[in-house]
């Protein structure tokens, strides 16, 4: 039985990723940060699903926390086959507004967003490389990405920033980790209201792409486990947005729509 380790798995689109690997027959690790009570129901959910699961807490905003978390995992989880880094956070700043970028929040953006992903990236890739029984599909990491890395505004800044530096690490860890990790990035479009959106003006940025409708997060879910499952692709990022990235725009869409 294959494992996964999904990173900010309590809610929102880390919750939908483990329920469907789970559906397709995956033991999961649900890590979670703060939000334990809804950790405690997801692992609750997938164990439904007739396959093994377990919460871990740790925050990965704080040295040390990445590794405490995969070592954790490892142990209850010793068939890991897959690392899905879906936690982050998602702060707003821009340079030009009242809310410029500072260092605490570029930095606090970096360390979620960017450091911890590529600690446990390495992790991962040590414990693959050394692990006697090797699957029969190359073992995969999954970076969470954003559509706006190739449809860019300067709106959320620190987070552009630190989403931009993972996507570029995607092509640098594949080369690195090759041929017993696989380093893939997946960039959702509008997929869950952010911040103070309501849900009217969410279902309308939801719609502003060329298919009428964005990614949901049940397209993001199957789009990790194909990835997961598919062991040539390697070194490149999937946009699952309904071709969002393809409509430039000046603003982050949602604030287009309030």
């Amino acid at each position: 039985m294959k494992a996964v380790l999904v990173t900010g798995a309590a809610k929102r689109l880390g919750r939908e990723i483990a329920l469907q690997f789970a559906r397709q027959g995956w033991d999961v690790a649900v890590h979670y940060g703060r939000s334990d009570q809804e950790a405690a129901q997801t692992v609750e959910e997938i164990q439904g699903l007739g396959v093994k699961a377990q919460a871990f807490q740790a925050d990965l905003a704080v040295e040390g926390g990445a590794k405490a978390l995969f070592l954790a995992a490892i142990k209850s989880f010793p068939n890991l086959d897959c690392l899905v880094n879906s936690a982050s956070i998602f702060e707003y700043d821009r340079a030009n507004s009242n809310t410029p970028l500072s260092a605490k929040l570029l930095q606090e953006h970096m360390q979620v967003n960017l450091t911890a992903p590529i600690l446990l990236s390495q992790l991962m890739f040590e414990y693959q490389k050394n692990k006697p029984n090797k699957s029969d599909v190359i073992p995969a990491v999954i970076q969470l990405l954003d559509q706006k890395l190739i449809n860019p505004n300067p709106d959320y800044l620190s987070y552009t920033l630190s989403k931009a530096a993972l996507l570029s690490s995607v092509e640098l860890l594949a080369m690195d980790f090759a041929p017993h990790l696989r380093v893939v990035g997946l960039a959702p479009g509008i997929s869950l209201p952010s911040g103070d959106q309501t849900i009217d003006g969410f279902s309308k940025a939801h719609q502003m792409t060329p298919l009428g409708r964005s990614s949901t997060p049940l397209d993001i879910a199957k789009a990790a486990v194909f990835l997961a499952e598919s062991g040539a692709i390697t070194g490149t990022t999937l946009y699952v947005d309904g071709g969002q990235h393809l409509l430039p725009s000046s603003r982050d869409v949602m604030f287009k729509t309030n």
